[in-house]
């Protein structure tokens, strides 16, 4: 057994370095507007990102150059544009390279910062966490917890669901991925993940006390300081727990190389806030139309009490199609990931326009998603989207990305469908949710995770 790294053979090196990354003079042939000095478009983008997009699409087209965070940019708009971009035919866009920018200090090396062989090597190890037998495991634990967590909810009267949708997330990764019951640690957990991904939009990028950079890369520093130990304990105890650091400290490829401590770790963190964050979001969306549209609420309810079923298992869980397609249509609505980046390496082209060397380019499929060219009346919740007879197999499949696609298709999508079909399952099974007054309409935070402003205050009742 050796442990991985980097130069072993085989692994896929690290590439040398990016190119150099192209200024505004490079990209001055490409259609857009680079806004004011320095700042660009960034506080445009920041206040509407959706009417931002909107405005730059329809002056300049599906390609349009732009600045954003004091760097030139080039969008890629459109189904077409994330088939390009995701599947990446031609090993040319390098997603360490589009998000090194932003999350560098922060989430380095999780498998999303990896390219091409490494990130392969890395991706296969990690699978064996996500695979049948283990899912199964996760499920029954999440099966377990969730219906304790719902109850407590209802005791309350009526509460923030986005606050407590992320504390019960976080609960859940913490058991799952680390084999811990929650603890006195949980919320500082909760507190250095949020910090790590609010720093990724800082502006100012150094570690000062007191900035939003500084907030997050000592949250980072906590973190490792969490995990090390418990990574060294485990391989000394032998990792024979079922939970995703014992997979982790076990698992090896076929020449028998394992994930050095540093690589679990990275790993870890970014599967960590993945799970906790970005689940929260997407349920959050759910529930926020749900309590708005009775009608589908009582359609999922009646789904799920026709399993005749007091618990979910894994087996059971491909029964809840309608569930299923309204956690797609939420999605839909709300990405919770809104864009994602990719650097050039070498010199490519899309739709025509030449694309030099060192550019950072993005999708957005926070766009897309609600595009009226695409989808009719884009901003009505309708599950009905994602059945055969509202088009699901007749849509440009790159029309709808919440999990990116390809080489870096979210490892984690499957869990995402089981934790939101077990708290779907057990939330309508007893209780009727309902918005504090009516009508209500809340603003949702788009960058850097989608979240309702109101953290989505809902009550709920006993049927």
């Amino acid at each position: 057994m050796t442990v991985m790294t980097a130069a072993t053979k085989g692994a896929g090196a690290a590439p040398a370095g990016p190119p150099p990354m192209a200024g505004t003079r490079r990209l001055a042939h490409l259609p857009g507007e680079w806004g004011p000095p320095v700042i660009g478009n960034t506080f445009q983008d920041l206040r509407d990102p959706r009417g931002y997009t909107r405005r730059m699409y329809d002056r300049h087209g599906p390609v349009y150059r732009h600045r954003l965070f004091f760097k030139p940019q080039v969008a890629l708009i459109g189904p077409q544009a994330n088939e390009w971009f995701l599947l990446d035919r031609e090993r040319v866009l390098s997603s360490a390279g589009g998000w090194m920018p932003f999350l560098a200090g922060l989430f380095d090396r999780g498998l999303m910062l990896l390219d091409f062989d490494e990130h392969r090597l890395h991706r296969r190890i990690m699978g064996q966490a996500f695979k049948a037998p283990a899912m199964r495991r996760y499920c029954m634990r999440m099966d377990a917890a969730i219906p304790t967590a719902i109850a407590a909810w209802g005791r309350t009267g009526s509460f923030r669901f986005y606050d407590a949708i992320k504390r019960l997330s976080l609960d859940l990764a913490t058991e799952i991925f680390l084999g811990l019951p929650p603890g006195p640690e949980s919320a500082r957990i909760n507190r250095a993940l949020t910090d790590m991904v609010q720093a990724a939009m800082a502006l100012i990028r150094r570690d000062l006390p007191g900035t939003r950079f500084g907030r997050g890369r000592a949250g980072r520093r906590f973190m490792e300081r969490f995990l090390f130990p418990r990574i060294e304990r485990r391989r000394a105890e032998g990792a024979r727990g079922d939970d995703t650091l014992s997979l982790l400290v076990r698992a090896e490829d076929e020449e028998g190389r394992r994930l050095s401590d540093r690589q679990i770790v990275d790993h870890l963190i970014f599967l960590w806030m993945a799970a906790h964050d970005t689940i929260t979001s997407s349920t959050t969306t759910l529930v926020y139309e749900l309590v708005r549209h009775f009608d589908w609420q009582e359609r999922l309810r009646a789904e799920v009490m026709g399993l005749g079923l007091e618990r979910l298992d894994h087996e059971n869980l491909g029964r809840l199609m309608l569930v299923e397609a309204a956690f797609k249509e939420a999605l839909r609505l709300n990405a919770p990931v809104p864009g994602l980046p990719r650097l050039t390496l070498r010199d490519t082209s899309f739709a025509g326009h030449e694309i030099p060397a060192g550019t950072l380019v993005g999708i957005s499929p926070t766009f897309v998603h609600r595009m009226k060219e695409i989808w009719d009346a884009p901003e009505r919740f309708d599950p009905l989207r994602f059945t055969d007879a509202g088009g699901a197999k007749t849509r440009h499949r790159f029309a709808w990305v919440p999990f990116g696609g390809g080489a870096h298709m979210c490892l984690g999508l499957h869990f995402a469908y089981m934790q939101a079909k077990l708290l779907m399952f057990h939330l309508l099974r007893e209780w009727r949710l309902e918005p504090i007054r009516h009508p209500y309409e809340t603003r949702f935070q788009i960058m850097p995770l989608t979240r309702p402003r109101d953290g989505l205050p809902i009550r709920m009742r006993r049927l």
